[in-house]
Order: C-alpha cells, then sequence, then structure tokens
C-alpha cells in the first residue's frame, strides 16, 4: 500500500479498508490489555487513573507530531479511545468480582 502511487478511488478505498481490518485487529489488542489490567487491579478505585490517561494521550499527540500526522485530530481520537477503554475496563472488573 502505497498511497503516493494511487490513481483510482478504488485503490485509495481498498487501502483504507485494509488499514481499518489492521487497525481493528490492534483494538482488539488492546482491549486485551485493558481485559488483563481489570483481572490484575486490586480496587475498581485504581481502574480510571487520570495521570496515566494524560501521559497516554501526550505520548500519542507527540508521536503523531513526530510522523507529520495530524496530532490534535489524533490525541482527540485517543482521548475518546481511553475513555472507552475505562469503560471497558470497570465492566470487565466488575464481571470478574461479580
Amino acid at each position: 500500500m502505497n498511497p503516493e502511487s494511487y490513481t483510482t478511488m478504488a485503490e485509495v478505498r481498498a487501502g483504507v479498508d485494509e488499514l481499518d481490518r489492521q487497525l481493528v485487529a490492534l483494538l482488539d489488542q488492546r482491549f486485551a490489555h485493558m481485559r488483563a489490567a481489570a483481572r490484575i487491579k486490586p480496587d475498581r478505585g485504581h481502574v480510571r487513573d487520570e495521570p496515566r490517561k494524560a501521559e497516554v494521550v501526550e505520548n500519542v499527540r507527540a508521536e503523531a507530531q513526530r510522523l507529520g500526522a495530524p496530532a490534535d485530530v489524533i490525541a482527540g481520537l485517543w482521548e475518546q479511545l481511553v475513555e472507552a477503554s475505562i469503560a471497558y475496563e470497570m465492566v470487565e472488573f466488575d464481571r470478574l468480582r461479580a
């Protein structure tokens, strides 16, 4: 996949579809880490960790800047991803202790 060599929208769409498949697989791995965190953390109050959340978002922002990607857009996406991850981890924490 090299977007700079694409000449048709079909190529663009196929490239985006392939990237989406890869991103979903990576997100599946990320949520597996959230399940591990839910299993390991001793207390539900440890699930939300605002300093860690800020660190994760800032790390992503810095990496996006390093790559020349739209850092604010990506940091915003990560803000949503981390919030969704926290919500998922809380559900998993409760499920494991039910």
